[in-house]
């Protein structure tokens, strides 16, 4: 489930009018006009939303979805026609009633829609019960819907469950700490989600008048959007109003033969009436979901199921490929074009600092591994990993040491000559990680050290007022919530160890077992 930045709905009432820059080909036109009366075609989006709900910059002119060979082939000059762009009375009621029907019989059964009637005391005023049910139904709906954008049902399940298992309630997260969330959050990226539900919490608590219950005031939330800030007042309060993200951009586009650039702000407006339009007025929050479990389910983008839907016979796009072999379901919503992915280069020096004065296998207590924070804004904000350097190019090892090296040397004093010694170092290989524009390569060494002074000693000033460091053994290592990326690199630290040192100790227990007296 994704979302976007949408327009508010409001004043949306009557039948409203929009034009095509590009007209459809005729073919397509007589197509439609067998299907219903008038044409009635819009153009489709797409959503994208992480924390905050944003619209996409690239725009494409709307046309009618047509196979490629119909595309080329069309050469006539086209003219501009207005289209009708809301549903009839009669398709309404029958598209409420259907979907809400399937839904009551085929929803899935997902956490977040339990609602749990559980009673502190048998005196409460039923009043004040019902008020404290909406608040942990909105808090759960909230938490819900942040996880879900940009990430498989399947895998918030569990992050979910360990989510409200520790912080059951708005006022429980309200008492975190940022560092607590994101452990909690560690893997399911897009981390800036984490933080605004937190600083939403606190927002919410401090302020007094309980949770927000309308899409007015859930806007001013930190990071609900138009599509959470609907979600969470149409399920939990019953507010009628409409959600758009990406399932039901797919579902309205395809019941209304709309094919266009799904990232248009101009048609998202358009979307935004249509589901207003169709939200059932007695169930807001259920047709919501039936709309978005539609399009997750069987409406989906590549395989649809038509035979099982509950409103294929509403379907134009349905219509409209049963007369034209040519037209798929899937020619709507138009597809997107995806933005070029950046490369990116990083070195990542995982730093042992250890007691021992060798690499002979023994007592690793001693042994700590140096961590630094990310600053506050920014990429992957106050989270924790080893210590990296971008590169801006690809760079061969030389490179990548000296780069390293200028960093530990003025960040943390470790200087070969004068502050440690280097018992191992090691590249041990390197990874891609994708971010949502990024294609970020990942190169990774391993480098032991031993240390000449005290701890306190090893670190400058500069880097105590600058950086945020600290130090963590083994165990809290693997314990402590990191990045899917830091992950990586912890996998490939461990695995070089168990398979590299345990032969550099043997070898040196060889070297010292042949120096005592009577070794042959």
């Amino acid at each position: 489930m994704s979302g976007n930045t949408n327009p508010k709905v409001s004043g949306w009432r009557g039948v409203g009018r929009f034009e095509f820059s590009k007209a459809p080909s005729s073919r397509s036109s007589r197509l439609i006009q067998k299907v219903n009366r008038k044409p009635h075609l819009t153009t489709a989006t797409t959503m994208d939303e992480e924390g905050i709900e944003k619209p996409s910059k690239r725009k494409r002119n709307a046309a009618i979805a047509k196979p490629k060979e119909q595309r080329q082939h069309s050469s006539k000059k086209q003219v501009v026609a207005d289209i009708e762009d809301l549903f009839s009375d009669k398709e309404t009621q029958k598209i409420r009633a259907s979907l809400l029907e399937w839904y009551d019989h085929n929803q899935r059964d997902l956490p977040w829609r339990r609602i749990t009637q559980t009673k502190e005391t048998p005196f409460k005023e039923e009043e004040e019960e019902e008020e404290e049910e909406e608040e942990r139904r909105a808090y759960g709906v909230w938490v819900s819907e942040v996880m879900l954008q940009q990430t498989r049902v399947q895998t918030v399940i569990d992050y979910y469950n360990r989510w409200m298992l520790k912080w059951p309630t708005l006022h429980h997260l309200a008492q975190a700490s940022l560092e607590e969330v994101n452990e909690m959050w560690a893997g399911l990226g897009y981390y800036r989600r984490a933080r605004f539900l937190l600083e939403g919490a606190k927002m919410i608590v401090a302020g007094g008048d309980g949770f927000p219950k309308i899409v007015s005031s859930l806007r001013k939330v930190p990071g609900i959007g138009d599509y959470t800030a609907g979600a969470i007042a149409s399920i939990a309060f019953k507010e009628v109003v409409p959600v758009v993200d990406g399932n039901v951009i797919r579902v309205l586009a395809r019941l209304k033969a709309i094919s266009a650039n799904p990232k248009d702000k101009v048609t998202v407006k358009k979307f935004w009436k249509l589901a207003a339009q169709l939200v059932d007025p007695h169930r807001p929050g259920d047709f919501n979901q039936s709309l978005m479990e539609l399009g997750a389910t069987l409406c989906t983008p590549v395989n649809p199921s038509c035979s099982s839907c509950p409103v294929s016979g509403q379907c134009r796009a349905l219509t409209i490929s049963k007369l034209d072999k040519l037209v798929l379901i899937t020619d709507y919503p138009a597809k997107s074009i995806k933005l070029k992915q950046r490369h990116e280069f990083s070195a990542v020096c995982a730093v042992e600092i250890t007691g021992r004065q060798d690499l002979i296998e023994g007592d690793q207590s001693s042994s700590v591994f140096l961590l630094v924070k990310r600053p506050d804004e920014g990429l992957l904000a106050g989270l924790w990993e080893f210590p990296s350097v971008m590169l801006g190019k690809e760079a061969d090892m030389t490179r990548r040491r000296k780069e390293m090296n200028r960093f530990l040397k003025k960040s943390f004093r470790l200087d070969p000559q004068k502050t440690c010694s280097v018992l191992l170092r090691e590249d041990i290989g390197e990874f891609i990680h994708i971010f949502t524009h990024i294609r970020l390569k990942v190169y990774v060494e391993l480098l032991i050290v031993h240390l000449k002074g005290d701890m306190s000693d090893l670190f400058s000033k500069q880097s105590r007022e600058n950086m945020t460091w600290k130090c963590v053994d083994r165990e809290a290592l693997s314990s402590l919530g990191l990045t899917s990326g830091v992950r990586k690199a912890c996998t490939m630290v461990q695995k070089f160890k168990q398979k590299s040192l345990s032969t550099v100790s043997a070898a040196a227990r060889k070297r010292t077992n042949s120096k005592k007296p009577g070794s042959s």
